[in-house]
């Protein structure tokens, strides 16, 4: 199977397509796959472009929204991951994975799949060493913080993807594994990139994360973006490296993953790894620059449309660590070999019982083309002065993919999990007036607001039931000790206006509320009576 692999897209699909569509013609071959490796901008209108972390001055509707409105077709079949430029409510809405447009697949959090035989893994973001520990608890519309904490990667993940047995082809990231120059022409990387020589004395350049993920994981090939330079590297393994039986550690820990190596009392379980992993960083989408790359994998045989399926491994780990999901904000620690050796599990690599439980639950492995439009596209002929337009955030929404593929699963959307964290009340999945009015485009407005109404009314007024009962039974006391007040002083709007139901107590007598008083109050207003 030939597979093309881009560097940074950065929205420019239809470039990128062209680009592939010359390499066929000139080559007299056929592309059955492309693999983006992050800041892919799969805006779908202004709204979305408004998530997006970049400065105003570079937001640029690009080409994606083209796919997106049916405008235009993906020519072949397209699997991308996220980078740090994304148009983050979007992709937050597929968590686990799913269609942004016809044959645009987009991989999730972390995903894995097979096309025609081969197995593809990868992981969304970039490594923050402050966030990583995290849950994923950011939710649209974004503060100026969470736009970029949203995309930053997270260690559920990275524990999941350790889970892995067996062969993985191709390993998809938009980062760079630590130390990744060392076996590659480290002194050419530095003609290039001069200013990449103090993060590398530091140990800066790259994520850790990643690159216990190459030892853990040892795909085949491995290819990546974000540094916008083409760079080689040949990393070799040994079977030591593999992550074996016992071996697990928590991710969220890396001195206590070395306390674990220290104390193996048994060599790690034999498994099919490959000697060397094949490590490409490419460019972005821009002339002469060195952004893509075809290369050529072994496969099953491919007739006509390549085939894209789940991988059951991946199923199951998703199945069987639900449970271990966060949405909070703070810092909380995934089980390790130490923490929960005696009372909690902490190696998911499913069992033959997980593999048929999730097989049984699918049948089908086969991804469902289950792609819809929920949202309007951007309308190039009446927003053509976007850039001078004050457009803002759009509110959130679920997706009819993740719904579906959740429930099948049995796990958890962890975008419906903070919003209910945070007592948001759920929107409606889908939109379905969208769709009824779909060829309006005078409309568009309208009709997103119509879909999105629920988002806040339903929430306020459930929080303003809930409050009046302590509030009259505060109001009910002040009115008690003020009553006086106003019949002496009718200058005073203020205790009037606090105490709408002075009429109905008058015929208290003044006593009981003298009592009530505090003493030197009592003084303030017999001085005043006299």
């Amino acid at each position: 199977m030939k597979v093309a692999v881009e560097g940074c897209a950065h929205g420019e699909l239809e470039r990128i397509y062209d680009t592939i569509a010359g390499i066929e013609k000139d080559g007299g071959t056929k592309i059955d796959l492309l693999l983006c490796c992050g800041d892919f901008q799969s805006t779908r209108n202004l709204e979305d472009l408004q998530t997006m972390a970049v400065p105003k001055k570079y937001l640029d509707m690009c080409t994606f929204y083209k796919y997106y409105s049916g405008e235009l077709v993906a020519p072949v079949l397209t699997i991308f991951i996220g980078g740090n430029h994304e148009a983050s409510n979007y992709l937050q809405e597929l968590p686990y994975g799913g269609w942004v447009a016809p044959n645009i697949y987009y991989l999730g959090y972390a995903g894995v799949v097979n096309v025609n035989g081969v197995r593809i893994a990868g992981i969304s973001g970039i490594f923050k060493g402050h966030d990583f520990l995290r849950g994923h608890h950011e939710f649209p519309p974004y503060t100026e913080s969470t736009c970029r904490s949203v995309y930053h990667v997270r260690q559920l993940e990275v524990f999941r993807l350790k889970q892995l047995s067996g062969r993985v082809d191709i390993f998809l990231s938009h980062d760079w594994p630590t130390g990744i120059y060392e076996y590659g022409n480290k002194a050419q990387l530095l003609r290039k990139k001069p200013f990449f020589a103090a993060d590398m004395e530091s140990g800066k350049l790259g994520s850790q994360p990643l690159e216990e993920l190459l030892k853990a994981v040892q795909p085949a090939y491995w290819f990546a973006a974000h540094l916008h330079c083409k760079f080689a590297a040949l990393v070799p393994h040994n079977q030591s490296q593999k992550v074996g039986d016992g071996e697990f550690g928590s991710s969220s820990s890396s001195s206590e993953d070395e306390d674990d190596d220290n104390e193996k009392k048994a060599p790690p379980t034999p498994s099919k790894s490959v000697p060397v992993t094949k490590f490409l960083a490419l460019d972005k989408c821009l002339p002469r620059r060195a952004f893509l790359q075809v290369v050529e994998i072994p496969s099953d045989p491919v007739e006509g449309t390549p085939r894209l399926e789940y991988d059951a491994e991946w199923l199951a780990i998703l199945h069987s660590t639900n449970h271990l999901i966060s949405v909070k904000e703070n810092y909380y620690y995934l089980p390790g070999k130490k923490a929960g050796e005696i009372t909690e599990r902490f190696k998911f690599t499913p069992t033959e019982e997980e593999l048929e439980g999730v097989t049984a639950k699918f049948q089908n492995l086969k991804v469902p083309e289950n792609f819809e439009r929920t949202v309007p596209a951007f309308d190039p002929a009446e927003q053509s002065d976007y850039k001078h337009m004050f457009v803002g955030q759009p509110k959130v929404q679920l997706n009819p993919q993740s719904n579906t593929f959740c429930a099948t699963l049995g796990i958890d959307d962890p975008l419906c999990l903070v919003l209910l964290a945070n007592g948001q009340e759920l929107p409606a999945v889908g939109a379905t007036e969208f769709k009824d009015r779909d060829t309006e485009s005078s409309k568009l407005r309208p009709v997103e607001e119509d879909v999105i109404e629920p988002l806040v009314t339903p929430t306020k007024r459930k929080l303003n039931l809930s409050l009046p009962a302590p509030i009259s039974a505060a109001a009910d006391t002040t009115d008690k000790n003020v009553i006086d007040l106003p019949e002496e002083e009718p200058e005073d709007a203020i205790i009037a206006t606090e105490a709408p139901q002075v009429e109905e107590p008058a015929s208290v007598p003044a006593s009981p509320n003298v009592k009530k008083l505090k003493r030197r109050n009592q003084d303030i207003y017999q001085a005043q009576e006299d």
